[in-house]
């Protein structure tokens, strides 16, 4: 399921920006969890408890609180009368997500059919395939906080796969047990699952290796001289201000100083960055590409928007080639 929305823009938005972390889990809520666990455990289940709304107006009604639960944190979650796959991005075709969904539920309900299709007492082996499946698997049931970093720890213990980028995840498709899935559902091919696990990564490294070009292009020929230009005048606005009195000019004397620092952060990052996208080049190997990409080529792409981002908030608007942060989101 990780894979199936694996591409380099949801690796930025899995485990922030309102989505769901890349931890793979499934929010049952309190009742359905409750159930499982009375199954589990062959005791009876009591049924939810009703709760009052407070709403802390009197003159309104008293209304029953629904007994199912939300939480926009999980990447699978149940709402109610359905369950909600969460982690698809924008730009995803939902095939592919649907694809190994639908593979997946097959592959488990043949097993349970076969299962089943032989026991002499019918409903003393169903309680029985759904007690152990509760108990193989109840580890992946988190009812929490998706973006709790303790969820992420725990998640560890459980062992649960934590896969962050696409590098991570996308060559698992061939992990034998993947293979064996596909292959036996009669969805793809040993050799169509090998050639979509190379063109996924291609697709991850090109996507990311233009991102980068276009980040040393407007380093090199926007930000930077529109921040030096600001500096620049900035530092002979202090000499015309010292020639006309004994102004100490701090302020401008310190921003000078802090923009030239910035300079020569975004040069030294963008030099690093440029030779990261040459040595690229260099790669044949899809899969080792993917492993550059997500080893030097993106951290690279961090260091130097680190250094843009901060001299964004000390430049001019005049002087800044681009919309500002706030005018992307309120503005533009």
């Amino acid at each position: 399921l990780r894979l199936s929305v694996a591409t380099a823009g949801n690796d930025h938005r899995l485990g922030a920006n309102e989505a769901p972390p890349a931890v793979i889990s499934i929010f049952l809520g309190d009742e359905l969890t409750e159930i499982l666990e009375a199954i589990e455990n062959d005791t009876p289940y009591g049924g939810a408890h009703k709760e009052k709304m407070k709403l802390g107006v009197d003159v309104l009604p008293q209304f029953s609180k629904d007994t199912t639960d939300r939480n926009r944190t999980s990447p699978f979650a149940f709402t109610g009368n359905k369950f909600e796959f969460r982690m698809l991005g924008s730009s995803n075709s939902i095939s592919c997500a649907n694809i190994h969904l639908n593979g997946a539920v097959a592959e488990v309900l043949e097993k349970f059919a076969d299962e089943l299709e032989k026991a002499s007492d019918f409903n003393a082996a169903l309680h029985e395939l759904i007690k152990r499946t509760i108990k193989e698997h109840k580890r992946i049931i988190f009812n929490g906080n998706g973006y709790d970093d303790k969820w992420i720890a725990e998640a560890e213990k459980r062992g649960l796969s934590n896969l962050k980028t696409t590098a991570d995840c996308m060559p698992k498709i061939c992990d034998k047990k993947n293979v064996e899935m596909l292959t036996r559902q009669g969805i793809f091919t040993e050799a169509e699952i090998q050639s979509r696990c190379e063109i996924m990564l291609e697709n991850y490294v090109k996507s990311v290796n233009i991102e980068a070009a276009t980040m040393v292009d407007m380093a090199r020929k926007e930000i930077i001289p529109a921040v030096s230009k600001f500096a620049s005048d900035t530092a002979s606005a202090v000499a015309v201000k010292k020639s006309v009195c004994d102004s100490a000019c701090k302020y401008e004397t310190r921003l000078v100083s802090e923009l030239s620092d910035l300079i020569d952060q975004m040069d030294e990052a963008t030099t690093r960055l440029e030779a990261v996208v040459e040595e690229l080049k260099k790669i044949e190997d899809v899969r080792s590409q993917s492993e550059f990409v997500r080893d030097e080529m993106l951290p690279s792409m961090d260091k130097l928007r680190a250094a843009a981002d901060e001299a964004e908030t000390k430049t001019a608007e005049d002087y800044y080639p681009f919309p500002a942060y706030d005018k992307l989101l309120f503005g533009v």
